[in-house]
């Protein structure tokens, strides 16, 4: 479904009676608690949602990065909150895969948090150096079947949405290929732009251009359909690996025991925040796709992808870093 649908169609969900009988309002400045530092995809999703939402709510919502520990850090300390509405907290994929990494952990994902809506996706894409002698999925396959155990593929860090789609490619088709982590996205493609590495799984913000430049050489995309600023790059599962999909994204969460008008009231304002127009704009240039799902269906995904990403740390035998 096209974005713009997708969120007037979420919007026209909200029960606008219920919200006309004296909606909740937080009754000072909120937290929104960004569990990865500054600077990141994450903080920059928080910040760019902040001020809409707050003006929706009627008091400030005030970004606070509570780093460390693949996010479980900042997790704990809304795991931690009182379910008053007054602190939420946006994660990445990682609330998905912590889980099945992270043992001993205060808390448990599965019952810790209310989740909200699923606010972003964040697309991934197969690049490789344009030196491979490869223009298809297929080809690229192929290749790489013919060097068993030479080549290696990159990725921003261990267990990171760019490691956990190459792993599941990997698994997929078969490949005998060693995973290098590196220290972010750029060292990354730094070192497939200099050949030292056979593909990375970039971001549409990090890797776009230098495709567009003919340094790099799109292949695929890792969301289910095309995406939009590249309809030129099939998908994953359009070339042979059908049901395919594994991206970033961030998602809204309350602790547990939100009761349910607040939890309508703080999706209605990640509503208003994702159809502002300034924010869409932001979130165009940054690749990311604007989603803003009800607070039962995300909930029934994050459990689905709860389930899927333990399925892939397992026989991906993928660790905590």
């Amino acid at each position: 479904m096209h974005r713009r649908t997708l969120l007037a169609a979420t919007a026209a969900t909200l029960a606008t009676p219920a919200l006309a009988q004296a909606p909740w309002s937080p009754s000072r400045p909120m937290r929104l608690i960004a569990p990865y530092p500054p600077g990141g995809g994450v903080d920059t999703t928080s910040r760019l949602l902040a001020g809409p939402m707050g003006a929706f709510l009627g008091q400030p919502v005030v970004v606070e990065n509570r780093a460390g520990a693949g996010g479980s850090i900042g997790a704990a300390e809304l795991a931690r909150a009182a379910p008053d509405g007054q602190t939420i907290m946006i994660d990445a994929m990682a609330h998905t895969v912590n889980p099945s990494l992270i043992r001993g952990l205060p808390f448990d994902y599965a019952t810790a948090f209310t989740p909200i809506s699923q606010v972003v996706v964040l697309p991934q894409i197969l690049v490789i150096n344009p030196q491979v002698p490869a223009r298809t999925l297929a080809e690229f396959v192929a290749w790489v079947k013919a060097r068993p155990g030479q080549l290696s593929y990159g990725s921003s860090g261990n267990a990171t949405a760019a490691h956990l789609a190459a792993a599941l490619f990997v698994a997929r088709a078969g490949l005998d290929i060693q995973h290098v982590p590196y220290r972010g996205g750029t060292p990354a493609l730094q070192d497939l732009l200099g050949g030292a590495i056979a593909f990375v799984f970039g971001t549409v913000s990090s890797s776009l251009q230098l495709a567009r430049e003919g340094r790099l050489r799109a292949l695929a995309v890792s969301t289910a359909q095309r995406v939009a600023s590249l309809p030129e790059v099939p998908t994953v599962a359009e070339q042979g690996f059908p049901g395919y999909e594994l991206n970033e994204w961030n998602g809204l969460y309350a602790p547990a025991g939100l009761p349910a008008p607040v939890t309508e009231r703080l999706h209605a304002a990640a509503i208003h925040a994702l159809n502002d127009a300034t924010v869409r704009q932001r979130l165009d240039a940054l690749g990311a796709l604007p989603v803003g799902s009800a607070p039962a269906d995300f909930a029934r995904y994050v459990a689905e992808q709860r389930a899927a990403m333990a399925e892939l740390v397992r026989t991906a035998r993928i660790e905590a870093g």
